[in-house]
Order: structure tokens, then sequence, then C-alpha cells
């Protein structure tokens, strides 16, 4: 997305080791949040970026009296003052604090399949696999996303992500995020729980706002499609009114196109899902038929 930029500030720090220099610009975010403004200090030598701080207005809560523009113009006089003094082992302590991140590795798939509930061994298990056999029979890769077994910590809403379009915490949510950009189809197999999905599924939900915030820096293209597969233990559409609310929305905020859902209720009675006939039918057809070439 393309970001109103303005100069507040371009300094030459002339030093033994070179020629720095160093510039603080303002970006209005305001069609992506009321108010937000991002602040980039750039730190250059001989042509190439050594190092970039970034902070924005949405960081700062109402009861921290910092504030973003107050911060990034401390970090410039800092960064200016640091290389006057020491040039060379600062601008390399610079390259080293504010070095490239190392992505955990999770397999991209043509397909992936998250096992939104806890019970590794339940229906949405059995829905997940389904799923990705059915993409298989197609001659296409599938990968199954157990998150009970995923180190994936909370959102912290501290909107950090929209610096640099990559969350704040290193776990292995960053690397699940390369792997669905790079996926044809997300399937989300989530049972319900006291009337939205469980607490862990909520957590993945939460965290993809840096998918978001790497959307708004970058204007990235359309997502893979969405499918939804839901189970209830009582009988009943209503039931599932907060999960398919929950899921749509988590699918158009990242551009993910809502390609269908399977809802299947009275669980409670039933217990298996492999009981209900045609049920493994349908799940398989509805993953090919979002796999079906776009005539």
């Amino acid at each position: 997305m393309e970001q109103n930029v303005d100069l507040i500030r371009s300094t030459d720090i002339r030093t033994s080791a070179g020629v720095f220099t160093l510039t603080l610009t303002r970006e209005d975010f305001s069609g992506t949040y009321p108010g937000m403004v991002r602040y980039t200090l750039r730190l250059v030598s001989d042509g190439q970026t050594v190092s970039v701080f970034r902070t924005n207005t949405y960081e700062y809560s109402p009861t921290v009296p910092l504030k973003a523009e107050s911060v990034a113009l401390q970090r410039a006089d800092e960064w200016e003052r640091n290389l006057r003094a020491n040039p060379r082992d600062f601008a390399e302590y610079l390259a080293w604090r504010y070095r490239p991140r190392c992505m955990p590795i999770v397999p991209a798939a043509d397909v992936m399949v998250v096992q939104g509930s806890p019970r590794a061994d339940g229906n949405s298990s059995i829905l997940a696999g389904w799923s990705a056999e059915a993409a298989r029979d197609l001659g296409r890769t599938a990968q199954v996303l157990y998150l009970g077994d995923m180190d994936i910590r909370p959102c912290i809403g501290c909107y950090r992500c929209y610096n640099t379009g990559f969350c704040t915490f290193e776990d292995d949510l960053t690397g699940v995020i390369h792997a669905v950009k790079q996926a044809e189809l997300l399937v989300i197999c989530s049972p319900v729980y006291t009337n939205t999905v469980p607490g862990g599924l909520k957590i993945f939900i939460d965290r993809f706002q840096a998918y978001h915030a790497e959307r708004t820096l970058t204007g990235g293209g359309p997502g893979p499609k969405g499918l939804l597969l839901s189970v209830a233990g009582r009988r009943g559409r209503a039931n599932f009114r907060c999960v398919t609310a929950v899921i749509d929305a988590f699918m158009r905020n990242l551009g993910i196109e809502p390609a269908g859902e399977i809802l299947v209720d009275g669980l409670d009675e039933i217990r298996d899902v492999r009981r209900i006939p045609g049920l493994e039918e349908r799940v398989r057809a509805a993953v090919q038929a979002c796999l079906a070439p776009s005539r």
C-alpha cells in the first residue's frame, strides 16, 4: 500500500570510518488505522543500509508517557551521538542488533490444513486427515498443522508488526505465515468451544495480524482460498454462529477468499464423524473443488 512519506531529518555524519547518513521519515497509515503514523530511522553507509529502526503511534497505550515521534527523535539523536564517538563499533553493533530474522521452517504445501482442536485424535483431526488425503489424491501437496504441538504465543496488541511486517515474537507462527502465503488452499478445522473457536485457534488467528501488517506495508496480492470445517456437540446451525463469523473475518482480513464451509452438528450423540453417511465424500469433494482450475 502506498503511503505518504515525509522527510523529518537527514544528517551526514563524517567519521574516521567513513560517511554515515541518518534519515528520519514519517508515514501516514491513517488508511489502515485512524491516526496511525510510522516513523523510520535509517542508517546508510556507502549506499548500503546498515540498520533500520521503526516505531508507530499505535505502539503506545494511553498510560504510557512516551510518544512515537519523540522516541524516534531521541533514537536519532542517540545514534548520531554514538556514531560520532565510536563510529566503527557502533555501526557494527547496529548491524547486529537489527539483523534480518531467522524464520522457523514450516514446510510449504499446496494445501495447508489447520487442526484447530487441542484433541489430536478427535473429530477435527479426522476432518483434517480427510482434507489432506483429498489434496494428495489430486497429486497436490498437503501439510496438517497441529496447533497443540506448536509454540505460538498470544498476540499482545503491540502493533510493532506495522513497523516491519513481522511479529515481535519469533516462534512457530512466523514459519506458518510464510507457508500459508504460498498455499493455494487453507483449510480450518475447528470444534465449537463455548460458542466459538478453541483458545489455541484464536491465538493463531490473532497472531495473523502480522500478515495483515505485511500486506498493508507491501500491498500483497490475493491470498489462498479458505475452507471451514467445523463440528459442534449440540444440534442446530445457531451453534456455529460465532465460529463462522470469526473465521470469515479472519479470512477476509487477510485477502483469503472464503470458498465454503461444512458444519457438522449433533456430535454429542453421534460421537464419531466417521459414522455420518456421506460426510467424508462431502469433505473430499469440497477440498477438490477448491483446487479445481478456474474456468
